[in-house]
C-alpha cells in the first residue's frame, strides 16, 4: 500500500478506537492542520458511522478546507481488526460491533469520497516508519501494547498486509516457550487461550498482577509502585518483560525487522527498552542477536497519523 498520495493537498486520518475516535488533518509535509478527539460510541455500528462522518466534517471546518476544491478528499481509517479481502467485511475487531459489517463501503457512501481502512496497529507502524522512530529503516515492526496487543509490518516504506489482511497480528499467537504455569493460559476474547494479548496488553498485565498478588491494580499504578521498590510490583513488571521478550523473539525469528517500535500505553514503561533486547536474545536464532527496540516518536498520535498516510 503506498505511503504517499498522488492527490496533492492535506490528508485526513481517523483512528476509530473502542473508547475514543481521533481525527487529524495533515499538511503534505506532515504538519498538523487540525486535530480533534471525541468519545467513541460503544455497541452501535450506526452511531460509529455517524461519529466518523461528523468528525471529518468538523475537522475540515477547523482546518479551513471545508467547501474547498478538496471536496471529496480521501480519508484513511485505522480500526481494530481488518477488512477481509474475501468478503469486504470487518473481522477480528475487539470492538465487536464492527465485525461482519461493510465498514469501508459504508463510510465511503456516508462521506461521499474514497476511503481506505487498515488495522490500527498497521497505521501505527506506518506512521513510525514514514516520519517517526523508524524513519529510514529498511523494515519496521510496530507493536501496540494497550487495551489489546497488535502489530504491523512496514518494509521499504510500504505496509505488508498479506492475502488475509492479518500481517503482523502477533497478539493472537500463543505465548512462545510457555512454562508449565503459563499453560494453557488465560482465556482470550477471540475464543482461544494463552494469546500474547492476554499476557502483555494493559489488561493482561493487570490480570497477571491480580492472579499472583490478589489485588487488581491499573498498569500505571503497578509501575508507580515498582518505582518505589514495591517487590510485588517489581516482580509483575519482570514477568511482563520476560513474556514480551519471548513474543518479540518469535517475531524476530520470522521477520527480523531492522527496528521495533513500541506503542500503546505500556510503551511508557521505560525499563522495557533496556531489558527486552537482553531477555529476548537467548530465544533469537542468531549467534549475536541485534534487536533495536525504540519508543514511538509520535506517541498516542501515531495511529491517526498513520491513517492519514494511508493515502
Amino acid at each position: 500500500m503506498p505511503t504517499t498520495s498522488t492527490t496533492p493537498g492535506p490528508r485526513i486520518g481517523i483512528d476509530l478506537g473502542g473508547t475514543k475516535i481521533e481525527g487529524v488533518v495533515l499538511a503534505p509535509g506532515g504538519e498538523v492542520l487540525a486535530s480533534l478527539r471525541i468519545a467513541a460510541p460503544r455497541d452501535s455500528y450506526a452511531a460509529s458511522l455517524a461519529a466518523v462522518a461528523g468528525l471529518v466534517a468538523d475537522m475540515e471546518r477547523s482546518a479551513g478546507i471545508a467547501g474547498s476544491t478538496g471536496d471529496g478528499r480521501p480519508v484513511g481509517i485505522g480500526m481494530p481488526g481488518s477488512i477481509s479481502p474475501v468478503t469486504g467485511l470487518a473481522q477480528g475487531a475487539n470492538s465487536t460491533w464492527l465485525n461482519g459489517r461493510p465498514i469501508a463501503a459504508d463510510l465511503a457512501a456516508r462521506l461521499g469520497r474514497p476511503v481506505r481502512v487498515a488495522n490500527d496497529a498497521n497505521c501505527f507502524a506506518l506512521s513510525e516508519a514514514v516520519d517517526g522512530a523508524g524513519a529510514g529503516a529498511a523494515s519496521v515492526f510496530g507493536v501496540i501494547l494497550g487495551t489489546g496487543c497488535g502489530g504491523g509490518i512496514v518494509i521499504g516504506g510500504r505496509l505488508l498486509e498479506g492475502p488475509n489482511a492479518i500481517s503482523g497480528e502477533w497478539g493472537h499467537n500463543p505465548l512462545p516457550w510457555a512454562r508449565t504455569d503459563e499453560s494453557p493460559g488465560p482465556a482470550c476474547w477471540c475464543g482461544r487461550r494463552g494469546c500474547m494479548e492476554t499476557w502483555v496488553s494493559g489488561p493482561g498485565l493487570a490480570a497477571d498482577h491480580e492472579r499472583v498478588c490478589g489485588e487488581r491494580l491499573a498498569p500505571d499504578v503497578i509501575a508507580a509502585r515498582a518505582s518505589t521498590g514495591d517487590a510485588a510490583a517489581v516482580a509483575t513488571l519482570a514477568r511482563h518483560a520476560d513474556r514480551l521478550a519471548r513474543g518479540l523473539a518469535h517475531v524476530v525469528n520470522i521477520v527480523d525487522p531492522a527496528v521495533i517500535v513500541l506503542g500503546g500505553g505500556l510503551s511508557k514503561l521505560t525499563g522495557l527498552y533496556g531489558a527486552l533486547p537482553r531477555l529476548a536474545a537467548p530465544h533469537v536464532f542468531a549467534a549475536a542477536p541485534r534487536l533495536d527496540i525504540r519508543p514511538p516518536r509520535w506517541g498516542d498520535a501515531s495511529g491517526v497519523r498513520g491513517a492519514a498516510w494511508l493515502w
